[in-house]
């Protein structure tokens, strides 16, 4: 197979595939616009990526295309529509990131606090103020909410009560009793309303994903809730804090904020960009480095030949663009012998009857003299049709069932 890393990926971790007799190239100059061209010209069976975008165009330039692995965890670069619908998977690589994000965060909390990049300007430019530079609050005892408590979020709560901060965040319902232990190991609260989790904390941090649900899901009202001169943290995704609202609270709020993301970033690794959140004085800001330490690149790039390595074994692990529920609202269970063809009549019979088969499962039984297929359809099957099964000598057993309509039970 052709593998391609439209992104720097340490190359030693991808030796192990070459000698499998895996074609793998890398070419981090590829852009948004570039990476149709390439795929075109040379088409891939997976493509990975770290910030470069994989658009549409991209997607259906490589007629062999069957995975595209997103670096990290974050997928919002990748057109998942446009994979689903050609039936590429996109997978992800969670969690490896997480300290190094929560590392950052913290960097970034402190900085605003004693006013750090500031004091090293100065002290650039030959300026001594210490009578200015000693004016900082501390955050020892201060409260921190936490909006988005996957990984990332739980670790940022670990080294935040490692600096004596209380930690709290929303309570959600139906998280699972693991998740629960989990958060209550950590030290964390959790408040009944978002209200009382903004007016409680002295800082609030962001690791939500980007979606349609929390674009722009700090606008005016959000930040007219928090404290006044309190610390907004986002190493996030930018779109996921409107811009001119914070700019408004900063000026009129005095509300602080630590960005490593930002709307409108730019889509190159360098260049000329002009922000007015980054030159407002409240901000203190980093260019997009939430995961770049060599500790969080180096497991991104294991898990993603471990990604890919499944994938290539008949298995896709860490899938974001398959269905979370089962398809269809009827299961239809063949039990049949394991011969060559009885698949084949079934699926046959189906598409005479005009039933789309939208998920399947075939598990053999020990001994291989039997197995059973799950079928997944829109609709029910008629008694004609099960009488049409039955009567093949292959068939053993033929059964349905309908999935509960909505509150039943209840």
């Amino acid at each position: 197979m052709r593998i391609l890393c439209a992104d720097a990926l340490a190359d030693h971790l991808l030796e192990p595939l070459r000698q499998l007799g895996h074609e793998v190239e890398v070419d981090p100059a590829l852009t948004v616009d570039t990476l149709p061209v390439a795929l075109a010209a040379n088409p891939a069976d997976i493509v990975v990526v770290r910030s470069t975008k994989v658009s549409s165009d991209a997607i259906n330039a490589s007629n062999k295309l069957g995975l595209i692995v997103r670096a990290g965890a974050g997928t919002d670069n990748i057109d998942k529509l446009a994979a689903s619908e050609r039936g590429v998977y996109v997978a992800n690589v969670p969690g490896q990131n997480a300290i190094a994000v929560a590392e950052l965060a913290m960097g970034l909390l402190l900085s605003i606090d004693r006013n750090i990049p500031a004091g090293v300007a100065d002290l650039v430019n030959g300026t001594w103020d210490k009578a200015r530079y000693s004016k900082a609050d501390g955050i020892y005892g201060k409260t921190l909410a936490i909006i988005g408590l996957g990984e990332i979020g739980l670790a940022l709560a670990s080294r935040a009560r490692g600096f004596g901060m209380n930690v709290i965040a929303l309570a959600k319902p139906g998280r699972s009793p693991r998740t629960l232990d989990r958060l209550e190991a950590a030290g964390i609260e959790l408040v009944e309303s978002l209200d009382d989790l903004l007016g409680q904390a002295n800082v609030v941090s962001l690791h939500v994903p980007k979606s349609p649900e929390t674009t722009g899901l700090v606008d005016d009202d959000f930040l007219a809730k928090m404290q006044p001169g309190a610390i907004l943290i986002n190493t996030a995704r930018g779109e996921v804090v409107d811009g001119e609202a914070l700019l408004a609270a900063m000026d009129n709020h005095g509300i602080r904020a630590g960005l490593d993301v930002w709307p409108n970033e730019p889509t190159t690794s360098t260049g000329d960009w002009e922000s007015a959140l980054s030159a407002h004085p409240n901000v203190v800001g980093s260019h997009h480095i939430g995961a770049s330490t060599g500790q969080a690149q180096a497991a991104i790039a294991a898990g993603t030949v471990q990604v890919i390595e499944a994938y290539l074994a008949g298995d896709v692990i860490n899938c974001v663009n398959l269905v979370d529920e089962p398809a269809g609202t009827i299961t239809l269970t063949v039990r049949h012998l394991d011969k060559v063809g009885v698949l084949a009549k079934i699926f046959g019979s189906l598409r005479g009857a005009g039933l789309n088969v939208q998920q399947m499962e075939n598990n053999l039984f020990t001994g291989s003299v039997a197995a059973v297929a799950s079928i997944n359809l829109e609709h029910a099957p008629s008694n004609e049709l099960i009488e049409q099964l039955e009567s093949d000598a292959d068939v053993l057993a033929v059964s349905v069932v309908h999935a509960p309509t909505a509150g039943a039970g209840r």
